[in-house]
């Protein structure tokens, strides 16, 4: 019954700790920072957490507003608490479909920012300190002095090889093929959320207690199927990127 009243709440796609986050136990990752990330074997999915585990996949344009309800306010840090625990792995495809649909070139230096903080191991804190301060979508306002700021409040991400990335937009190959991913996808726009092969109602992202019941459901109804889209998502060492 939980469920299917879940499956009733919709909400609008852009193109604090949920109940399992107050459980009381200790993650077998103490903290964001000590999780392994890494690049995927095609080149544009980041894996974040243990990659034996279920992934819950994610499509995500870093200017989107309901993005960052979702990271923010919904179900994001209940995937967190999930990912912490090694419940499940968090994939992630970066999108930047809203800078030719608003102008501007902010999604594409976000994305490009965070796969130079991959690099460093330095993704998943990267990618919450941007959710968290995220401009209005309508401004544009990822610039290189703005994501190097943002870079700051990350211990030990600085560096001449991480500037000097976010400044060249070293990895625009990447960015341009984290788009074609989230084309060839079957996903309606960002966020978008796929486990099992099947895609999570987006009410279910927004709604900070309903994520766990959900991916629990599918972990022991469908442990043995593939991550979204088909293809096994294992993960590859960070410096095999584009």
């Amino acid at each position: 019954m939980v469920v299917v009243a879940l499956l009733g709440l919709s909400t609008t796609a852009c193109g604090d700790q949920t109940a399992a986050g107050q459980r009381e136990r200790r993650h077998p990752y103490a903290a964001i920072e000590d999780m392994p990330e890494s690049l995927g074997s095609d080149g544009t999915t980041i894996v974040v957490g243990d990659p034996s585990r279920m992934p819950v996949h994610l499509y995500e344009d870093m200017r989107c507003s309901v993005c960052q309800e979702f990271e923010v306010t919904g179900a994001g840090p209940a995937l967190l608490d999930m990912t912490l625990g090694k419940e499940v792995r968090a994939e992630y495809t970066l999108v930047s479909l809203l800078d030719d649909r608003l102008g501007g070139t902010g999604s594409k230096k976000a994305a490009n920012a965070l796969r130079a903080a991959l690099e460093q191991g330095k993704f998943a804190e990267y990618h919450a300190v941007l959710f968290r301060n995220q401009p209005d979508e309508q401004t544009d306002g990822f610039t290189d002095t703005f994501l190097l700021a943002m870079a700051s409040r990350v211990e030990g991400l600085r560096g001449p090889a991480f500037d000097s990335a976010v400044q060249e937009m070293r990895y625009a190959n990447f960015v341009a093929a984290s788009q074609k991913a989230y084309e060839d996808a079957d996903a309606p726009g960002t966020p978008s959320a796929f486990t099992n092969g099947k895609r999570l109602p987006n009410g279910v992202l927004l709604t900070k207690d309903a994520l766990p019941l959900f991916v629990g459901g599918d972990r022991l109804l469908g442990a043995g199927r593939r991550s979204h889209p088909a293809q096994p998502w294992m993960a590859s060492t960070s410096g095999t990127g584009s």
